[in-house]
């Protein structure tokens, strides 16, 4: 199995957007997490399209952006036209989730869903097969820093053994509470996928990528 950091621009010092997106990029970071939130959905309002856009210019890094907004289906080809390469949306956002899906699949992307640390992971029954990843949020959304949520290693464990029983390769990614003390025993919990905020862009941010990478090296096989 492979395992790949998502550095979380949201962390990052947005007087230094494009240098520092460089900087976790050299280390060895493939995706770059971008958290897109409405005010709505969650209480906090973030970014848009303009950001992703200006960044797209500047990398070559995947754009996984996670769409923290009531009913995403309405942005999904402008977020594909900024340059995203893997949009998720959230099930408990959508009313419609299956057809928000088929959205990002026929826009080009890779599709993914968000489950709340309370939202168990059968809502996900019927279209896990249509998905190329599930991002088991490890915190409530909507705030950095907080801290890693337990449970959700169950629900974690639980997703990866119905991934292999259904011969599926579907990527399991966590966001919240991440840090290279913590993601050893979420990586053996079935995640191959880590969003780090806080955790990469603290202070040091190619430092602290390097750091998660070397641990990946650890067990890869």
């Amino acid at each position: 199995m492979y395992y790949k950091v998502a550095p979380s621009l949201l962390a990052a010092d947005f007087c230094r957007l494009g240098e520092q997106v460089r900087e976790v990029e050299e280390a060895g970071a493939e995706y770059l997490h971008l958290d897109v939130m409405d005010g709505m959905f969650v209480p906090s309002i973030s970014f848009g399209m303009p950001v992703l856009k200006s960044l797209r210019k500047e990398t070559s890094l995947v754009f996984d952006v996670h769409m923290m907004v009531e009913e995403p289906g309405r942005y999904i080809c402008d977020i594909k036209d900024c340059g995203a390469d893997l949009i998720t949306v959230h099930a408990e956002a959508c009313t419609h989730l299956d057809r928000v899906v088929n959205q990002i699949r026929e826009a080009g992307c890779r599709a993914g869903v968000a489950l709340n640390p309370a939202t168990p992971v059968s809502v996900l029954d019927c279209i896990l097969d249509q998905l190329d990843m599930v991002l088991i949020m490890t915190v409530n959304p909507g705030f950095g820093g907080q801290k890693f949520i337990p449970y959700t290693l169950e629900k974690i464990r639980g997703l990866r053994k119905t991934i292999q029983e259904r011969g599926l390769k579907t990527d399991i990614q966590v966001d919240g509470g991440i840090s290279a003390a913590n993601v050893r025993q979420v990586m053996e919990a079935g995640a191959n996928i880590f969003v780090a905020g806080s955790a990469v862009f603290g202070s040091e941010a190619g430092k602290k990528t390097r750091e998660f990478v070397e641990i990946f090296r650890e067990y890869e096989v």
